[in-house]
């Protein structure tokens, strides 16, 4: 029941959820939320290192799974207005960071349909082949 009520508080809609579904990455080496452990995204999917979070560094990525996202809102970043969903675990409902959703300005369009995970949200596990 406190899982259900946190699912609502952070605004998200379990009623169209139905079962949990967890996807399972493979390779060498995985990036999992900090809090649960739920995997994430392959490192070959980072497209860059170098990006600012709301609590520190993040990373841009080609692909994330396990996700859930928020509300779609227009954003003003550092490098321009970004129209972006927060996107929260699906097991533990911690916000990971956002997915670029639109880009107003040409420079910026690259990050359209990338997603931002902050550095201190997700933790990177190293499994054997």
């Amino acid at each position: 029941e406190g899982f259900f009520w946190l699912l609502v508080f952070v605004g998200l809609n379990v009623t169209q959820m139905g079962r949990l579904y967890k996807e399972y990455l493979s390779g060498s080496r995985i990036w999992t939320c900090s809090r649960c452990a739920t995997h994430l995204a392959a490192h070959e999917d980072v497209v860059s290192k170098s990006f600012q979070g709301r609590h520190g560094k993040a990373f841009l990525f080609n692909t994330v799974v396990n996700v859930i996202p928020g509300k779609r809102e227009d954003r003003q970043m550092l490098t321009g207005l970004h129209t972006v969903v927060d996107i929260h675990c699906t097991s533990c409902c911690t916000i990971l960071g956002w997915k670029y959703e639109r880009a107003f300005e040409e420079s910026q369009r690259y990050k359209e349909q990338k997603y931002v995970v902050e550095k201190a949200m997700m933790t990177k596990i190293h499994c054997a082949n």
